[in-house]
């Protein structure tokens, strides 16, 4: 009897110090985008995203950022190289890094709409971690180009083509 009561102490306290090990692995980060929501018109060229991620002093020791994952609506795509080009491995405790994070693509000829996307950094204690460290969601909007705006233009420029026409009967008298 003693020792399977031994025993279960003893398979307690191993269960309490994994759990306190592992505990003491969740160092966290906090991650923003500058700017979540752009607007692009005319579509053809890329607009880039800018990101602070910042390790909070009472993390109890380096948050290691070792990769990424993400997803954004088609036709739009996106390019993660400005991560792995700007950002530190780590973060120290109570240390912030703000840099270009990730370039989206709005090829030309993009319908009208908008375009949502998610970007997730990943990693962790060490430089082999791969756990989700923080996810932000953004979005692309291409407007479509406003009817009022193409009325003005069009009305415009038939009062500019008619001024032109009467000022060049003008000259010819």
């Amino acid at each position: 009897m003693k020792i399977k009561t031994m025993l279960a102490v003893a398979a307690l306290l191993t269960i309490s110090l994994f759990s306190v090990a592992a505990f003491a692995n969740t160092d966290t980060i906090t991650f923003t985008l500058t700017n979540p929501d752009v607007s692009v018109y005319p579509p053809g060229g890329g607009v880039t995203f800018d990101a602070t991620v910042s390790a909070p002093s009472g993390n109890s020791g380096d948050v290691f950022l070792n990769g990424d994952s993400f997803s954004v609506d088609g036709p739009l795509t996106l390019d993660d190289s400005d991560f792995f080009a700007n950002f530190p491995l780590s973060l120290a405790p109570g240390a912030s890094f703000t840099g270009d994070l990730f370039v989206v693509t709005v090829p030309p000829g993009t319908l009208d709409g908008a375009y949502l996307g998610s970007f997730t950094l990943l990693g962790g204690a060490d430089g082999g971690a791969q756990d989700s460290l923080g996810t932000v969601n953004f979005s692309v909007n291409v407007p479509e180009p406003s009817s009022i705006s193409l009325l003005l233009a069009g009305i415009a420029g038939f009062l500019l083509w008619g001024g032109l026409k009467g000022n060049l009967r003008g000259w010819a008298l």
